[in-house]
């Protein structure tokens, strides 16, 4: 069976809420885009609604040529949110990023979004999220909850920043959907005032290492979809199975 790979980036500011600078929107992302052009892929880039505000052409970018997805409004946790809170958050996010493109996928901040919540999600035009993760202790793989269809993210983007010998390994396990996390920031040299995960294996390392990783799924014969694609695509799969 061919495996599935999804390369995500959850595009912020730098390192939330540690950082207040905005270098991985200004020199990562694009090196990013630039690499996954390269080879033909689309990646799937979820905007902060104020981030796409101040990057529009960033944002118009990753309409056009990848999936345009949701990172919430302003890097908000959805569970310290009130119900009114967070359907008013979720619909203004959404506005500001249809006016790039239609946008169906999301992913909530710090993997934090309550199950009742999904609900909302669904009202406010959402369709596919990708905020439980296995590295975060989900076993469920994909399955649908309240209407969205969820593909769980794989692992931390801590583990694709390790030198390319050891992460290798991980690599070779993970099973189908193969679900990626990555932020701008990382693609740019961090301080090193931050805290140890703002900063370890990030800058040119980490765009080595991306590029790794791109050709060595590409070696293995894997195929690369957006998480619309893998949505759209399991969805299906249940309809025909129903």
């Amino acid at each position: 069976m061919v495996r599935v790979v999804a390369l995500t980036f959850d595009v912020e500011q730098d390192c939330p809420p540690f950082a207040e600078t905005k270098n991985g929107m200004r020199y990562g992302l694009p090196r990013v885009m630039d690499l996954l052009e390269e080879y033909g892929i689309r990646g799937t880039f979820l905007f902060t609604g104020r981030i796409a505000e101040e990057f529009p052409e960033l944002a118009r970018r990753a309409a056009k040529k990848h999936e345009l997805g949701c990172h919430g409004l302003q890097h908000e946790r959805f569970d310290r949110l009130s119900p009114n809170e967070v359907r008013k958050r979720l619909s203004e996010a959404r506005e500001i990023l249809n006016r790039f493109g239609e946008v169906t996928s999301f992913r909530a901040p710090n993997f934090q979004f309550p199950d009742e919540y999904y609900p909302l999600l669904y009202q406010a035009g959402f369709r596919i999220d990708s905020t439980k993760a296995r590295h975060k202790g989900w076993r469920k793989g994909v399955l649908q909850i309240s209407g969205i269809i969820e593909v769980p993210a794989t692992t931390t983007s801590i583990v694709t920043r390790l030198p390319w010998r050891l992460q290798e390994r991980f690599h070779r396990k993970f099973e189908s959907p193969v679900v990626y996390i990555f932020h701008p920031w990382e693609f740019v040299e961090m301080s090193r005032r931050l805290r140890p995960d703002c900063w370890f294996g990030t800058g040119k390392n980490a765009l080595d290492n991306l590029r790794r990783l791109i050709e060595f799924h590409i070696d293995s014969g894997s195929t690369f979809l957006t998480l619309q694609e893998i949505g759209e695509m399991m969805g299906k799969a249940k309809t025909s199975n129903d």
